[in-house]
């Protein structure tokens, strides 16, 4: 498989694109106004304790305060964690989980912790006091005392040589996970990679002590450099970017971690823009859409609620099958490809319910659901899913980091508040006779100004005025209809001709 990285550096934002044989699957976004902050390390000061959800918030100097869970505070020894990133990802494993959140910090507490997850809606950022700092090769976990290796690298020859390799060179009073960028690294590698972790950790450690809270102690690298640092492996074929700046940044970092990488980073001269030349731009309008269409006819459809995010199977205009269930089981099969890239590139996080088209054969659902599982392996987030459920159901969680690329790149709409519908005009006509009924009696005056949008206006005005006429006639009022696009489509405003003044509000 050819995978490609591209860098587009805007005046405003960078992007990221991460491209699998020529198909975008994630796309990473940073803006000055609303910069990453996961893997900042802040001091933090404790600003409430809440036993009743095992949980403290903490002041580190941003609009909102952080979340602390009881399970990211304390971590226990010995824990061999199996993760490709950091162990600090707001999952609280090799935690003391029966610790309770008052026996373990206190309000008004100083705090050194780590960002895990981006502010997300209402919600501030959620942080850990188990430090990790990421490197090329390994990971450095203060305070602990273990060793991990990458689930990523599989063969277990190769994962026991690094987990002895490391353990040979961990220092004490810390802990050590091998990352996928290690396979085949000799001893040097390492040195050299825990050598500035270890320095970057003495620097934090003393600018933790010295400084007052709330305070930036640490902040991660810019997204380029992190995606370098992370991803960019041998298995991926190029890195093309389209400025000087981040191009020569870029060749100064390899030059230091992975030289030979040096020849695959290239920069871009084309005339056109570096995400229209790759057909990038097209693909990211796509992912706003609810609807995705499948190669051969099917589609799946991605809504978004408060508590969820549904994704629903349809078998559209498929015809290559010779009956219901094989035209079921082949538009699944062909869904569970999309329903991982799109997971990927629009970066859906937390619960995700994934409604298949129904199976009466219980291999066929077997085959959908191992299907789906092999299309998540490439996924860098953790997934965790059950079964196809005799509904055709299957339910699972994605780690969630950041907001969705739908939260990125849109926002609610003013009129409709983010549902997607509207109160009919009709329905809004019938608000407006249900105002005049309860108002009638108690109106002092027969002249009234209704002040609502054009489109209801429209609604009043058809077949000849009849709902208006009907109106005047059955409240004997004389109505006067302004036509106003500043009132919302649902509202409407009543005014006394004689007082010039809003009277709706008095008989609502």
């Amino acid at each position: 498989m050819r995978k490609d990285i591209i860098v587009e550096a805007a005046l405003h934002e960078t992007r990221v694109a991460i491209l699998e044989d020529n198909h975008l699957v994630e796309l990473l976004v940073e803006r000055l106004e609303n910069e990453r902050i996961v893997g900042n390390i802040c001091k933090g000061t404790v600003t409430a304790v809440l036993p009743g959800i095992q949980a403290a918030f903490v002041d580190i100097g941003m609009d909102k305060s952080a979340f602390l869970h009881a399970s990211d505070v304390n971590a226990s020894e010995g824990v061999d964690f199996g993760d490709d990133e950091t162990p600090s990802n707001g999952g609280g494993r090799g935690r003391d989980r029966d610790r309770l959140i008052q026996d373990v910090v206190k309000e008004g507490q100083e705090l050194l912790v780590q960002i895990t997850k981006e502010s997300i809606g209402t919600k501030g950022p959620r942080v850990t006091s188990q430090i990790s700092l990421p490197g090329r090769f390994l990971v450095l976990v203060p305070n602990e005392n273990y060793v991990g290796v990458s689930r990523r690298i599989e063969e277990w020859q190769e994962k026991r040589r690094l987990r002895d390799l490391a353990k040979t060179l961990k220092p004490e009073g810390v802990g050590i996970i091998v990352r996928t960028a290690a396979l085949g690294k000799s001893e040097t590698e390492f040195q050299a990679d825990l050598k500035m972790l270890t320095m970057l950790w003495k620097q934090i450690e003393t600018l933790g002590k010295r400084v007052r809270s709330p305070a930036l102690i640490h902040k991660d690298m810019e997204i380029t450099l992190t995606i370098i640092r992370d991803l960019f492996t041998p298995d991926v074929d190029s890195v093309v970017m389209d400025s000087r700046d981040i191009y020569r940044e870029t060749m100064t970092y390899l030059k230091n971690i992975a030289p030979p990488l040096r020849s695959r980073v290239h920069l871009y001269d084309g005339t056109a823009p570096i995400f229209d030349a790759y057909g990038i731009e097209n693909e990211i309008l796509k992912a706003l859409h609810r609807k995705v269409w499948l190669k051969h006819g099917g589609y799946i459809v991605i809504d978004h609620t408060e508590a969820l995010v549904t994704i629903d199977v349809n078998s559209g205009r498929y015809a290559g099958a010779h009956d219901h269930e094989d035209t079921a089981f082949q538009t699944n099969m062909e869904a569970c490809a999309e329903i991982a890239r799109q997971l990927r590139l629009r970066d859906i996080g937390g619960i995700i319910v994934i409604d298949f088209i129904d199976m009466d054969d219980r291999g066929h659902r077997k085959q959908v659901y191992q299907e789906l599982q092999n299309a998540l392996k490439r996924d860098r987030s953790r997934t965790r899913m059950s079964e196809i459920s005799e509904f055709g159901l299957i339910e699972m969680t994605r780690q969630r980091i950041r907001p969705s690329l739908l939260f990125t790149f849109s926002e609610a709409c003013p009129t409709c508040d983010g549902t997607g519908r509207i109160m009919s005009r009709t329905t809004v006509v019938t608000q407006i006779g249900r105002w005049l009924k309860r108002a009638k009696g108690q109106l002092k005056e027969r002249h009234l100004k209704l002040k609502t949008h054009p489109t209801v206006a429209l609604t009043l005005y058809e077949n000849g005025k009849e709902k208006l006429a009907a109106l005047k006639d059955e409240y004997h009022l004389d109505i006067e209809i302004e036509e106003d696009p500043f009132v919302h489509v649902e509202e409407f405003r009543f005014i006394s001709t004689r007082k010039n003044v809003d009277i709706t509000d008095e008989f609502k």
